[in-house]
């Protein structure tokens, strides 16, 4: 073997040594992502789920703003109350669920989230509702929140967004 013969032979193994590292690196943050995407569907899915649950069953909306929700309610087949009421915090990026003395995370990585409220009666002939500042007028919350991930600690555009259009019943 001659040193032109191993020249070529560690410069052809160089190149090969560094598709291979690329394409693995490439593939690592592909099975990030998508990994991000499946936790990201699971946790949304499962936090709208629970939220239009609590909204629909809701007797009565006390407070609401951007960022925060009280609802009132009583518990099926009884006269007993209760008080429920979500908070996002914008610093920590959670959404948490308040009931008696319990507090939990409900939703976390939240990048935004926004309440809003509407009335009963639409807009015009058209399937649009009417937005409100008056609690006792609300039959309808609107929630929207942008939830992201990272990888390999940098900020991806994984992102997963949620809105829904939520009707009290008991209303």
């Amino acid at each position: 073997m001659t040193l032109v013969e191993l020249m070529v032979a560690i410069g052809i193994g160089s190149v090969l040594f560094v598709a291979v590292m690329a394409l693995t690196f490439y593939s690592a943050r592909s099975f990030a992502a998508i990994g991000n995407y499946i936790d990201l569907e699971a946790q949304n899915r499962k936090t709208l789920d629970r939220l239009t649950q609590e909204i629909r069953q809701a007797d009565a909306v006390k407070t609401c703003n951007a960022t925060n929700l009280v609802l009132s309610g009583s518990y099926p087949g009884s006269t007993n109350s209760y008080t429920l009421a979500y908070a996002y915090h914008p610093a920590e990026k959670t959404l948490t669920r308040s009931q008696d003395s319990e507090t939990r995370v409900v939703l976390t990585q939240c990048d935004s989230l926004a309440w809003a409220m509407y009335q009963r009666n639409m807009s015009g002939g058209t399937d649009q509702p009417i937005p409100t500042t008056d609690c006792n007028e609300c039959k309808l919350i609107k929630l929207t929140w942008v939830c992201s991930r990272s990888i390999f600690g940098k900020s991806a555009n994984t992102e997963s967004v949620q809105s829904a259009e939520i009707m009290i019943r008991k209303k």
